[in-house]
């Protein structure tokens, strides 16, 4: 049985083809990884900023709340004067 060299150039050009297609995956893959690595950053980045700002605003609400108590007593003072008095 002769080989045919066409079959064999055929055989070449797949081979040729998968190791190209092979070498694409590979650096979409590295991209891949890239990215994932940097959403991960990203993320931790985040969750810290929201942590911060969470304990801010529980400070914040700390100080907010009881002025503006006061302010709606201090508004509300001279209605109540002027009903009960």
């Amino acid at each position: 049985m002769d080989h045919d060299p066409q079959i064999a150039q055929l055989l070449r050009e797949i081979r040729d083809h998968q190791r190209e297609a092979l070498a694409l995956q590979r650096e979409h893959i590295a991209a891949f990884k890239a990215q994932v690595e940097r959403v991960e950053r990203l993320n931790e980045r985040a969750e810290s900023l929201q942590g911060r700002a969470g304990k801010a605003v529980k400070a914040l609400l700390w100080v907010v709340l009881p002025l503006l108590a006061l302010v709606l007593l201090l508004m509300a003072w001279p209605y109540a004067r002027y009903m009960f008095g």
